[in-house]
């Protein structure tokens, strides 16, 4: 009787079932370039069974009874798009037509967001982590690069130079100083935009990486829209305006495709005062398809620019001038003229090979080569005082420390006044911005040129300048060799093989850049006559010819040399609910430093010196535990050590081949833990961390006023330096970065998102590292040696500078149907300390003349010295709007931003203490006054600014 029952039962309900649910819905996504958009997740509300778009950008529902529905279309880097539609009983098949997902970029200038790669054969069994492999997406990480970042946030507070950044598979990290030259391909956003990120530590396909993130762009000429697009930006930023035009011919039936682009950007002065701006940028890119397995691309890229910059200064300077002051500038005959201007241009080739072996064996192989010079100009000057309007004795605070009735010259002449008269003079100059007080006096300096008698120097007859300009120059050849090797053993699991090879050879030297009305300039010690009585006082002993002339070399010249080889496997592979990621390092690296130029103070200035070579061991693993399909935890370890930058293993390299004592390698030691919601309506990370890094060598580079510096010279013979170019070094340091995360974003409506983000750390110091001294001036130290060993320096459990290490967002975003947007957020940012400077922290410093402590110090007295700089906390209103147009084949988009609405001026983004008083009597004496003659040195937020961009592809 209950089979009898079930039969009947199932044939009465099929029917029914036929009648009400026979309808398959289906689309197509494209986004705005009408390519399809894949794996996008489409989730219709009231069903469970979602689903995910296809590599055409198709999916479909099926069996959908009639009745009213509303899908949610998702996927990274696109605005989410909220579709309503009916289904009716006498429909079958409903087609929804092609639907345009929009991208989410909100800012023009952004530079930095993730597309999942073309070539990604992930099964859909591995869909559902693709994102959160790809972290950068996330909502902390967005603000934080965008919003936060602008005003000097770095997250987790680690060092930029603890990272990679690559572009068409070799490394654009410079091996002298760690850094990335961002503007050897300034200017060209569209075509270096999309970047593949592997946040923080975690693993990456393309590299090891660091702690910094792994950053990886790719440049196929055919994988940009075909046809123009041009761009219009302006700004009140370092530059005002901007314009680029690309175009990209596609891929043609014979295999060929390329894509051009040109850019500038120019500002005939910037936000800040007295800044100019004109960058020009140029890409070129060819492919060549033979066959669906084999592609070749040709790429070169080349960013000219000149540039001035803007000078940090003390508080009493901004107090007197606003937070746009900037001491680099002055008039030269009634024109704007800068001492401090950046040029160069180092151009990049490069050549790519794609290979599809097997289709599950892909290997793509890049060759690079990087050349041409860096550039950057100063004002220099010989046994004449300081031209800096900024310089200590040309300021008001000067003039008050003296006795009131001193007598003392009035600046740029020859009268002399008082000291009352002289801090009177000076404060009405800078309050009321007399430019020949405040700024720079070119014409003045000029005079001081030609107003000297033409004397023989060196057997040379003329006028040796006293102020005259130089150019610091880097002069690089690079090249780089690396092979990706992919493998898909199967849909789970995957084999990768990433083997790098750098040369990498740079020139540093100094240039005459201009001699200000004089006819040369003396290669020579200005200091040496005082200093090192007896001596040549020669930049370099082998050169006959001392005075020197726009475009000679002077006062040093090396070059740095380092090869690098790197072997990265890495295995990745799903089981049960976990997906892992493996990765390791073995590399090697050989640095050496040959000197061009024989100083008078360095027997080893001169030369090829010895190699030192690092070996080098690192892995790093993620592991992902997939609770559901909308609940994930994830883990990210790292354990690596990085051989030192050549700028920290030759601390001094401008005057000797001298190394950083007991230098190795820094060992770095991350975690952190993660919890992850990714739902349609809710996305959310929750992050724990914890970064200890060990064995680190910082080098600190500043010209010291004052301070007194015993050497001995050849013969045994003391000398004494009383003002020097000096190096600080600290071995041995240990950091802790520790801390929480938390990003959110909630859909309160289909198309309104509530988003914030929190991150509170504690960055500090772990030890008190052993400090050495070095000058420029000296020569060997009463040790022998070119540098002398200050014991150690007491900044445990001082904060790390540089970043706030805490920082709050919140926000609201419209996401219109109808391709338009606006959102606003508020910022908040605090504990933001500068570093301390070691030497005034040393046991040195709290020692009399004889070596003993200073009569009656307290602790109570040394802390409140000494105590860490914190700088002031401080909020922010950001806006972002913008609206897009497809009309026909064109494609417009506007969109518009503004950074700190209300023009908050009070916030200090970093700074560095200046360190000239190195004893507690001296320095205690200049603390206790109302503007210290030596206080820090600050920059500013520049206040409010905007950015407004129209694109228009045809």
């Amino acid at each position: 009787m209950f089979k009898k029952l079930s039969l009947i039962s199932l044939f009465t309900l099929l029917p029914a079932s036929y009648y009400y649910a026979q309808t398959t819905v289906y689309a197509y996504l494209k986004d705005a370039d009408g390519k399809p958009v894949e794996k996008a997740e489409v989730d219709l509300k009231g069903n469970e069974n979602d689903v995910t778009a296809d590599k055409i950008g198709y999916f479909q529902f099926v069996d959908l009874m009639p009745g009213h529905y509303q899908m949610v279309i998702t996927k990274p880097n696109y605005e989410t798009k909220v579709v309503d539609f009916d289904v009716t009983s006498d429909e079958k098949r409903k087609d929804l037509g092609v639907m345009v997902l929009g991208s989410a970029l909100t800012g023009a200038d952004q530079g930095l967001a993730i597309i999942d790669s073309d070539d990604d054969e992930d099964s859909n069994s591995q869909a559902s982590t693709v994102g959160l492999l790809q972290s950068s997406q996330d909502v902390f990480s967005r603000i934080a690069s965008f919003d936060l970042g602008f005003y000097w946030f770095r997250p987790r507070g680690i060092d930029g130079r603890l990272g990679e950044n690559m572009l068409n598979g070799v490394s654009m990290v410079k091996s002298d100083n760690g850094n990335v030259d961002f503007g050897n391909w300034g200017g060209l956003n569209e075509i270096t935009r999309y970047p593949e990120i592997s946040q923080n530590h975690a693993p990456s396909e393309y590299a090891f990486g660091g702690n910094s993130s792994v950053i990886y762009k790719n440049t196929k000429a055919s994988e940009y829209r075909k046809g123009f697009q041009g761009t219009y930006s302006i700004t009140n930023r370092n530059y005002r305006n901007r314009f680029s035009l690309r175009y990209t011919s596609g891929m043609s039936k014979k295999g060929w495709a390329f894509t051009i682009m040109g850019a500038r950007r120019w500002a005939e002065e910037g936000i800040q005062e007295g800044t100019f701006y004109d960058a020009y940028g140029a890409y070129l890119g060819i492919e060549k398809k033979f066959n669906d397995k084999h592609t070749m691309t040709f790429n070169f890229i080349g960013a000219p620019y000149r540039r001035s910059t803007s000078s940090p200064s003390t508080q009493e300077v901004y107090n007197y001038r606003g937070v746009h002051y900037n001491s680099y500038w002055g008039y030269q005959n009634g024109e704007q003229r800068s001492e401090r201007v950046r040029r160069g241009f180092q151009p990049i080739l490069q050549l790519q090979d794609f290979w599809k072996i097997t289709p599950k064996t892909n290997l793509w192989t890049s060759v690079s080569y990087q050349f041409g010079k860096d550039k950057g100009s100063r004002l220099d000057w010989q046994n004449v005082q300081n031209p800096s309007p900024t310089y200590y004795r040309n300021l008001p605070s000067y003039y008050d420390f003296l006795n009131p009735d001193a007598s003392v010259p009035i600046p740029g002449g020859t009268d002399g006044t008082t000291a009352q008269q002289a801090f009177t003079t000076s404060l009405n100059a800078w309050q009321n911005g007399d430019a020949n007080i405040t700024q720079l006096n070119w014409d003045r300096l000029y005079r001081r040129n030609l107003d000297q008698a033409p004397k023989n120097y060196y057997g040379q007859m003329g006028r040796r300048a006293l102020y005259y300009m130089v150019n610091d120059v880097s002069d690089d050849k690079i090249f780089n060799a690396a092979t990706h090797l992919t493998h898909n053993f199967n849909d789970t699991s995957k084999f990768i093989l990433n083997v790098s090879y750098q040369n990498y050879r740079t020139e540093q030297y100094r240039e005459v850049n201009d001699l200000l009305g004089a006819d040369f300039v003396l290669n020579r010690d200005p200091f040496a006559a005082t200093n090192q009585p007896g001596k040549s006082g020669l930049f370099n002993e082998l050169d006959d010819n001392v005075t020197k002339k726009v475009g000679d070399k002077m006062t040093y010249d090396y070059i740095f040399r380092r090869q690098e080889f790197k072997v990265n496997p890495g295995f990745k592979f799903t089981s049960g609910k976990f997906d892992v990621f493996v990765s390791a390092l073995a590399g090697y690296s050989s640095s050496s430093r040959e000197g061009l130029f024989k100083h008078y103070l360095y027997n080893d200035s001169y030369g090829k010196g010895k190699n030192y070579n690092f070996v080098n061991f690192g892995l790093k693993a993620q592991a992902i535990y997939r609770l559901n399909g909308r609940n994930f935890f994830v883990y990210n370890g790292a354990m690596y050590n990085q051989a030192p930058f050549l700028e920290d293993l030759f601390f001094n390299p401008r005057v000797n081949g001298s190394v950083a004592p007991n230098i190795k390698s820094t060992v770095v030691n991350a975690n952190d833990l993660s919890y992850v919601v990714a739902t349609p309506f809710v996305k959310m990370r929750l992050t724990g961390f914890l970064v200890n890094t060990e064995n680190e060598t910082t080098v600190q580079r500043f010209f010291a006023d004052g301070i007194p510096l015993a050497g001995v010279d050849a013969d045994g013979n003391a000398t004494n330096v009383q003002s020097a170019f000096v190096t600080q070094v600290m071995t041995d340091v240990k950091r802790r970065n520790m801390g929480g995360e938390f990003g959110i974003d909630v859909k309160v409506f289909p198309t309104l998102s509530l988003q914030g983000v929190a991150s509170y750390g504690e960055y500090t110091y772990q030890n008190n590292p052993t400090t050495y001294f070095a000058s420029d001036a000296v020569g060997a130290f009463s040790n022998g040696l070119s540098y002398t060993n200050l014991g150690k320096a007491y900044i445990k459990d001082y904060r790390q500078g540089g970043t706030p290490q805490q920082a709050y967002s919140l926000g609201l975003r419209y996401n219109s149907p109808k391709y338009y947007w606006i959102g606003a957020n508020w910022n908040f940012l605090d504990d933001n300390y500068i570093d301390p400077a070691a030497l005034v922290r040393t046991e040195s410093f709290v020692q009399g003349d004889f070596g003993t402590p200073f009569n009656n110090l307290t602790q109570d007295q040394l802390r409140t010295v000494l105590q860490p700089n914190k700088l002031p906390s401080a909020h922010f209103f950001n806006v972002n709007a913008g609206k897009s147009w497809i009309i026909g084949k064109y494609y417009v988009l506007i969109s518009a931003s503004v950074n700190n609405v209300f023009d908050n001026t009070k916030y200090i983004t970093g700074g560095f203490e200046q360190v000239r008083y190195s004893k507690y009597d001296t320095f205690q004496q200049d603390y206790s006054r109302e503007f210290t003659l030596f206080a820090p040195k600050y920059w500013y937020t520049q206040g409010r600014s905007y950015f407004v961009n129209l694109q228009f592809r045809f």
